[in-house]
């Protein structure tokens, strides 16, 4: 990183690396659950859901290659491998055991209200410190609100659906 840009962020650096990580972490997670979830969904309006799936896989996707970017540019490393996902996760992984739709759609709208406490918490402790990552993080959360709208929705659409079947 950039001696200035360090100097802004000052203290709290490290604090944001190790933080960043572990959203990071959370992203690669994230992205997987779509992406297989994407593939293994079945049910009623299972394409609706593929294609909310597959769109939100790819934000996720997005959101690692922005978060890993920041952590290097604040100096650190992102995490290295897949087995330390684990390690640094805050939401961890919802496995699609059973891959009709409502569960699917159950298991992403609670990665996404963790994913909004997280994000919410980083905006929080960067707004004051450091405007860079506060941006970032302000753009991944509007992104994870937006999502856990439209998969809320989705399951709403697919209650109403069997409603009207029975």
């Amino acid at each position: 990183m950039g001696t200035r840009g360090r100097e802004i962020v000052g203290g709290k650096a490290d604090e944001l690396i190790a933080l960043l990580n572990k959203a990071l972490a959370d992203e690669w997670l994230a992205y997987y659950q779509y992406w297989v979830g994407s593939k293994v969904v079945m049910g009623p309006m299972k394409e609706a859901a593929i294609t909310e799936l597959l769109e939100h896989a790819a934000d996720e996707l997005r959101h690692a290659e922005m978060v890993c970017s920041r952590i290097i540019q604040l100096g650190g490393t992102p995490v290295l491998s897949p087995k330390a996902w684990y390690e640094h996760t805050n939401c961890g992984y919802d496995s699609p055991e059973d891959p009709y739709i409502e569960s699917i759609l159950k298991q992403n709208i609670k990665g996404e209200q963790c994913a909004i406490e997280v994000y919410n918490k980083l905006a929080l402790l960067s707004r004051e410190s450091d405007i860079i990552t506060h941006n970032m993080v302000l753009q991944i959360l509007s992104d994870e609100v937006e999502h856990e709208d439209d998969l809320q929705s989705l399951l709403e659409d697919y209650e109403v659906m069997l409603q009207r079947r029975g």
